[in-house]
């Protein structure tokens, strides 16, 4: 049933929202909302996500809906449509990559203007900024454009900022490329899928679980409270954590229980293993509540969103 159906999409909506993986049902219902001010658009890109490939659609309160799509750097389409089912139609077409999905629409070509020259990076700082931008693409957490903030802020020198926007979001493009081509070799369930699956389940019993949060332990001990949302106990690993995993090394978790004691910090942990071993996982932990639980024997496969 269409119901059931989830979509390899993500869609970001003027007001700030995001849905990844939706639904077919979902999708439909948010170009039927659309409209409002500040509730006008929605953009929506494949999961993982392409460069210069997503569908977008405008619409304005007893207007026409403005639907656009793009196939890579050079080809974009746009047309008026009044319907708004068959917009969801369309854009749900796109969604499911299914073969003749544009059929029956008088699509027009989208001008770009003209193409901008981005010039070549010098060798030193292209090689200081791939080598950034790659371990954060084995991390796997960054969106395109972060990454392109990262590789813009990366080689940063006092006042002299030597790559500029077209150049680090060119070049977080062919890697990141580089990578999907990488993944595509992946097969079944990788380690930080086994991570994500072990840490929702925590979140079922009641344990705020956090992977990638924040820049460092202490600065997670001390943001992990504004996650509580009526949990009792907390889990996370953060970036620099991520980044080990990425260069090969365990993963190490933080943990502990919201009202301070050493006995539901234990408890806490014990969870935190079994649900871990739960998914295929291995552990080292000492049982002491003052004791990072280990993630050992990892691949970190993580595959791109975007």
């Amino acid at each position: 049933m269409e119901i059931d159906e989830v979509l390899a999409v993500k869609v970001e909506a003027e007001n700030g929202q995001t849905h990844a993986h939706i639904s077919a049902p979902g999708l439909r219902e948010l170009v039927q909302r659309i409209g409002r001010a500040g509730d006008r658009f929605l953009v929506i890109q494949r999961i993982p996500d392409i460069p210069h490939v997503f569908a977008q659609v405008w619409h304005e309160k007893r207007g026409d809906y403005r639907l656009e799509h793009r196939l890579g750097e050079d080809r974009f389409f746009g047309t008026n449509l009044k319907d708004r089912d068959r917009v969801a139609e369309l854009l749900t077409g796109w969604a499911r990559q299914r073969d003749g999905w544009d059929a029956g629409v008088d699509w027009e070509p989208v001008d770009l203007g003209p193409r901008e020259e981005v010039p070549e990076l010098p060798d030193d700082v292209r090689e200081k900024v791939e080598e950034r931008v790659r371990l954060r693409l084995r991390c796997g957490y960054d969106t395109r454009k972060t990454l392109a903030e990262i590789a813009e802020d990366c080689p940063v020198d006092g006042d002299e900022r030597p790559v500029s926007g077209a150049q680090a979001r060119q070049l977080v493009d062919r890697l990141w490329l580089e990578r999907l081509g990488e993944q595509a070799a992946w097969e079944g369930v990788t380690d930080p899928e086994r991570v994500a699956l072990a840490f929702g389940a925590l979140e079922e019993t009641g344990i705020t679980a956090r992977a990638h949060f924040t820049c460092c332990r202490g600065c997670g001990l001390s943001e992990i409270g504004a996650e509580r949302k009526g949990a009792r106990g907390f889990v996370f690993f953060h970036q620099q954590v991520t980044e080990g995993a990425a260069e090969g090394y365990g993963l190490s978790l933080y943990y502990g229980g919201f009202d301070g004691s050493a006995e539901t910090t234990t408890a806490v942990g014990h969870e935190v293993v079994a649900a871990l071993t739960g998914a295929g996982l291995s552990t080292e932990w000492d049982g002491s509540p003052d004791s990072a639980i280990d993630v050992t024997s990892l691949t970190w496969h993580k595959r791109l969103v975007g």
